[in-house]
């Protein structure tokens, strides 16, 4: 699977630049399906859904179609995560498998003021389910503090097969080590003044990448922590999402982007 997106699919500006003018706000979120293999839901982060909301995302994407939750703020901000089982429980048991093939990877991101606490951070990962109702489930961690930047920290991720999320962006730390059986970059840098927000070149660097990931390797272009992970040659999902920086050029970057990979919708 290769999952190229955005993040959510209700923004202002997005209307006549992405969504056709005059579009029912009702059909935004099958029309970017369509058109995409994966969106990052952000409002998860933020409030609890309901299995209701989750059924209705499912039925209006296409089958192969991929949504990335973003495990909420109530689970990651706190002082001790080894405390966080409650909140991980309560929000696995929402609802979020009524998405079923749907359901891609958990984001878990942490705040720019979280440092690496090594005992505390593996505990968490230890309260991460593997499956809910009979569904496997992945998860992904975004950190944001440069302490994370040590081999400590890709080791500990490797032991729990846990990937690291690549971060393009200025003021985070970019860590672009292979740490678990799937890959998650979230590209920060869209410009407005180019019409598909990364220049073509910048979109066919990352075209390549994420050819490189999804073939089973390690791009040899970008900032790694610790030692290479194993060459196991075997192919890797990949899920690449266009967040932030000049939001309103996301969709076009990510449908440029797909246009590249020659990645349609369930694509391997």
């Amino acid at each position: 699977m290769i999952g190229v997106g955005i993040g959510g699919w209700t923004f202002e500006p997005w209307c006549g630049t992405f969504y056709p003018a005059g579009l029912a706000r009702a059909r935004e979120l099958a029309y970017a399906a369509e058109r995409l293999t994966s969106i990052e839901v952000n409002g998860t982060f933020y409030r609890t859904q309901t299995p209701q909301t989750f059924r209705k995302w499912a039925a209006e994407a296409p089958d192969g179609f991929v949504f990335s939750l973003k495990g909420p703020r109530y689970a990651t901000n706190r002082t001790r995560l080894a405390e966080a089982g409650a909140s991980v429980a309560r929000f696995v048991e929402s609802g979020i498998t009524e998405l079923g093939a749907k359901l891609g990877p958990i984001l878990w991101q942490f705040a720019p003021t979280k440092r690496f606490d090594e005992e505390d951070f593996s505990a968490f990962l230890a309260l991460l389910p593997r499956e809910a109702d009979g569904r496997a489930l992945r998860h992904a961690v975004e950190v944001r503090h440069d302490s994370f930047c040590t081999p400590a920290f890709i080791a500990l991720l490797r032991r729990h097969g846990v990937p690291v999320v690549y971060a393009d962006a200025d003021k985070f730390p970019a860590i672009a080590d292979t740490t678990g059986d799937f890959v998650y970059a979230r590209l920060q840098r869209c410009a407005e003044d180019e019409p598909t927000g990364y220049s073509a070149e910048a979109l066919d660097l990352w075209a390549r990448r994420v050819g490189v990931w999804a073939g089973g390797g390690e791009p040899d272009d970008l900032p790694r922590v610790g030692p290479p992970g194993a060459a196991h040659g075997k192919p890797r999902d990949c899920f690449v999402y266009f967040i932030a920086g000049a939001k309103v050029r996301a969709p076009a970057a990510a449908v440029a982007l797909l246009g590249r990979l020659g990645a349609g919708i369930g694509s391997t």
